[in-house]
């Protein structure tokens, strides 16, 4: 199912399109006009939704400016895709949503404005699941995202929320782009599409100008092709922003140069927990032979226990809910957005009911309800402040097994390999919520993970291993995952049937 790709501009990794740039060997605006005639080859995959090329030919032109000048830092003149819950000034900000339909911002994300400072391309607005919430793409208001690969003639999910960003990247729409992760949105289309995706730790990214999801757990960070762009990428991401109460003033390190040297003395835990019935043998085998892989690179494989996991799904499908029902109520369309056309006779509270019930889908509506439901009176304690106290013993769980001595944690990253579109669009919904019982332990802890490309399965489609990190270490944590890629080896593209 997969083949090589010609080397092609659009097709570099952000650190040899850097050198490229800073050599003079290529040009931004070259890169950018590459990038531009890939995405308008590839309609089939719906990755972009709101086009920005005369913004992204302007910030190539002011980055080859930068990069005559020797101001060069190492994100200047990379094309990278936004997703479509940051908030970019005078460009539309929909979170996939029709509920906020015509909403252009007059303001920039904190993120994305570093991004911008630090002279990368924004080539437009990637597709996602409707306000962050889906794991298959397939609730925006601009339609589904395509999976890149494919079985046959099935179209398969590239995952989601944050299923625009990893199948551009994939496709080589991008050289990298911005995802969200509130309980494994960036990770789990990273395995679907074989890039890489990191969640850093709750705090490190500001989340001032990120449409709200759920506020304790989103979090945002970069999907990119290799490790080591996934290094490159989240430095310019980071940084304490007064603006977030929850950003983190701590300095950023040189992530990419903390990728040099190797892992040895690195102990890295198996949690038994995660061995869970019916998981397919691929899946197995494939996370045996990654540690056997972070084995053979010098590290310490180690068996633990993080007993509280086997709650973990049912209290994130709690609190996110919750949070959401909280941050959602703003949306009723008085101030920007859909509004309802309204009869004689209604008033402000048909307005509301109106409004909302046209401009959510169904899956939102979903969670708004379900979010409600576990914060009104005699239900409060009963559910959110019981999954509140599961929360704090899983973070507990971690907290031990690292202060044990742990360096990391290997899982799978996803139950399978992608699916097909509209697999499970009718069945019940807790079974596409299954597709997160490996990642939302991360967002409930608060802690760094990564998925990298691991291998293929028995149909040629990719499989992703996820690495957790220590609280703050970002650092180690890329270094291990950068070993881990470098073991595993993985190059395969998909097929470009688009």
């Amino acid at each position: 199912m997969s083949t090589s790709n010609s080397l092609t501009p659009n097709s570099l990794t952000i650190a040899a399109a850097r050198d490229a740039l800073r050599a003079r060997e290529l040009s931004a605006v070259e890169l950018t006009e590459a990038c531009l005639h890939a995405i308008d080859a590839a309609g089939a995959l719906n990755a972009f939704v709101h086009h920005t090329p005369e913004i992204a030919l302007e910030r190539a032109r002011a980055a080859d400016a930068r990069l005559a000048a020797g101001d060069a830092p190492a994100m200047c003149g990379i094309p990278i895709g936004i997703k479509d819950l940051f908030c970019t000034e005078g460009v539309p900000s929909q979170a996939a949503s029709r509920i906020l339909t015509g909403f252009r911002p007059e303001y920039e994300s904190t993120i994305t404005a570093q991004l911008r400072d630090a002279g990368a391309v924004m080539l437009g607005k990637l597709n996602m699941d409707e306000f962050a919430m889906g794991s298959s793409n397939e609730t925006s208001v601009y339609g589904d995202v395509v999976n890149p690969w494919k079985i046959d003639d099935r179209k398969l999910t590239p995952g989601g929320s944050s299923g625009g960003s990893a199948a551009a990247v994939a496709a080589d729409l991008c050289l990298g782009a911005t995802g969200t992760d509130t309980g494994g949105s960036i990770r789990q289309p990273a395995a679907f599409t074989g890039t890489v995706g990191i969640k850093p730790t709750y705090g490190r990214c500001s989340r001032w100008g990120v449409v709200a999801f759920a506020s304790s757990l989103d979090q945002a960070g970069p999907m990119t092709r290799t490790v080591r762009d996934a290094a490159i990428m989240l430095e310019a991401m980071c940084g304490h922003d007064p603006k977030d109460s929850t950003s983190a003033d701590l300095p950023v390190p040189d992530f990419e140069a903390m990728l040099e040297g190797d892992i040895r003395g690195t102990r890295i835990g198996i949690p038994a927990e995660y061995r869970m019935d019916g998981m397919p043998d691929e899946i197995e085998a494939l996370w045996t032979r990654g540690a056997e892989m972070l084995r053979d690179a010098g590290a310490e494989i180690v068996e633990i226990s993080l007993p509280h996991t086997k709650y973990a799904l049912p209290a994130y499908y709690v609190i996110a809910p919750a949070e959401a029902s909280s941050n959602l109520a703003r949306y009723d369309g008085v101030r920007y957005g859909h509004r309802a056309a309204l009869e004689a006779g209604d008033g402000i509270t048909e307005m509301y009911e109106k409004t909302r019930a046209e401009g959510f889908g169904a899956e939102v509506q979903r969670r708004v309800m379900i979010g409600t439901y576990v914060l009104s009176a005699g239900f409060y304690d009963a559910y959110y402040n019981r999954a509140r106290k599961v929360r704090t013993l899983i973070k507990r769980d971690f907290d031990q097994v690292f202060a044990a001595g742990v360096d990391a944690i290997l899982t799978p990253t996803t139950p399978s390999a992608a699916f097909g579109l509209g697999a499970m669009a009718e069945a019940d919904p807790v079974q596409m919520y299954l597709n997160d019982v490996f990642t939302v332990t991360v967002n409930l802890a608060g802690l760094p993970g990564i998925s990298v490309p691991a291998g293929l399965d028995r149909q040629g489609l990719p499989l992703g291993l996820q690495l957790i990190g220590q609280p703050w270490g970002e650092g180690a944590l890329l270094k291990t995952a950068h070993a881990l890629e470098a073991a595993a080896g993985f190059v395969s593209k998909p097929a470009r049937w688009w």
